[in-house]
């Protein structure tokens, strides 16, 4: 979405309002667990939930230390803790080992998972099986949509193109349907939306029927016309060169998420900093120049 430098051209939408109800969704789940609280986080979403609530923000709310989850036995010695995670059966499994090995050394805690952007029949089902679905509350974060700067969001949902156009599982389109439901909830009614593609189809359908059940609010449309491509499309495009200094940065740093990690040797130490790609323009310095 580009910003026409026309003065006639509309204003954008406020896409900051997204950040703002998932950090506010996300601090009243974690306040339904009241007290001080161990957070375990999934690899995947330590950078997205960087952008949306730092880790003052997450002190504030009685969060008192923070891991990543790393499927090994943890070391916390909290009476509390909350799991945030992705609705992924290896990680839902660790949970019932940590769970079933505080059973055994008889420690009592309270657990909370919640899982984003939204939790899946086989997870709960894993929990039952393994006999721990009554000692853990699950909740659902709906993060869909993560704006990376005025006129860039991304859905950041990594499994997306290898389970559905790769391995045929389709569980995700509901997901892409609620985040296209939720811009139509903020910024009004689409004039009109375009699709090339199967999974294009069946997420306007997902949409559709999201908007059927849910109550009709009449307001001013900010976003005027949706486009959405299937990926197998076009295969290639993906893997052309980037012919511009933040491909480059990509190419050997790995953007994610709208920002790199760059070492940095400061005498005998070396530091990793956060640089974020959006937000101002990405203008190369002396010292990345030395990297490339």
């Amino acid at each position: 979405m580009a910003h026409s430098a026309r003065r006639d051209s509309p204003e954008l939408p406020d896409f900051s309002l997204l950040k703002r109800l998932v950090r506010d969704q996300l601090i009243y789940l974690l306040e339904q667990l009241p007290g001080k609280k161990d957070l375990f986080i999934d690899p995947d979403l330590m950078s997205p939930l960087d952008r949306i609530a730092n880790v003052s923000t997450l002190k504030q709310h009685e969060v008192d230390k923070l891991y990543k989850v790393e499927y090994k036995p943890i070391i916390s010695i909290s009476d509390q803790l909350c799991f945030l995670i992705r609705p992924r059966i290896r990680t839902v499994k660790w949970i019932c080992d940590v769970v079933n090995a505080d059973k055994a050394a008889e420690k009592y805690r309270r657990y909370k998972i919640i899982f984003t952007p939204q939790k899946f029949y086989a997870c709960e089902a894993v929990l039952e099986e393994q006999g721990i679905f009554g000692d853990v509350t699950t909740d659902e974060w709906a993060f869909y949509l993560l704006p990376l700067d005025d006129d860039v969001i991304s859905l950041e949902l990594p499994e997306f193109f290898r389970d559905n156009f790769l391995a045929g599982d389709q569980r995700w389109v509901r997901t892409a349907g609620s985040a296209l439901h939720l811009l139509h909830s903020l910024f009004g009614p689409f004039s009109k939306i375009f699709g090339i593609g199967r999974c294009s189809k069946m997420t306007y359908e997902s949409w559709r029927e999201q908007v059927e059940e849910g109550e009709q609010k009449a307001r001013q449309a900010e976003i005027g016309n949706v486009f959405l491509i299937d990926r197998d499309v076009d295969y290639v495009t993906p893997l052309c060169s980037q012919v511009v200094y933040e491909g480059l940065v990509d190419d050997i740093f790995r953007i994610k998420c709208g920002g790199y990690l760059r070492s940095v040797t400061s005498g005998s130490v070396e530091k990793c900093s956060l640089r974020l790609v959006y937000g101002k323009k990405l203008v190369p310095s002396e010292t990345e120049f030395e990297f490339l």
